[in-house]
């Protein structure tokens, strides 16, 4: 019996699911919250957290394995400086999922997958009230 050895293959190819993963990698790095399926974001998930533990220790050996791992420059420089002092003192588990539900279309289960210190700005929540207090005073306007 093969318990709990190996991993999802996707039903891809193995090119495509190695493209698959770089690009999500990639994509969770630089925005730090993505939205995808329950079997994309668990192999997303392994992937991200080698790639966190690896950035963890700055040496050139380590930055030259995460620069294979991932598609952008910047983003290796991001993980480096920005991502992981933030996670230092965190033995593991760096990464969140949140269950969002089924999609309509096919019913997979859809997640949410972001950086655990993941926090929505401040600044995003303020362009936000103003932006409804505005669009409040257009429609008194408009009635009057």
């Amino acid at each position: 019996m093969k318990h709990k050895i190996g991993f999802n293959r996707l039903e891809r190819t193995a090119a495509h699911r190695k493209a698959l993963l770089r690009s999500m990698v990639t994509s969770l790095f630089k925005y730090e919250r993505i939205t995808t399926t329950k079997a994309k974001a668990q192999e997303v998930r392994r992937a991200a957290e080698k790639l966190i533990t690896r950035a963890k220790e700055d040496t050139l050996h380590n930055r030259r394995i995460v620069a294979s791992r991932l598609f952008n420059e910047d983003m290796v420089t991001k993980l480096f400086t920005n991502i992981a002092p933030r996670m230092k003192d965190r033995p593991g588990g760096y990464t969140r999922i949140l269950k969002l539900g089924q999609r309509p279309g096919d019913a997979s289960e859809m997640v949410i997958l972001e950086l655990v210190d993941y926090k929505v700005e401040e600044k995003e929540k303020e362009s936000q009230k103003k932006e409804k207090k505005a669009s409040k005073k257009e429609e008194a306007k408009a009635k009057a």
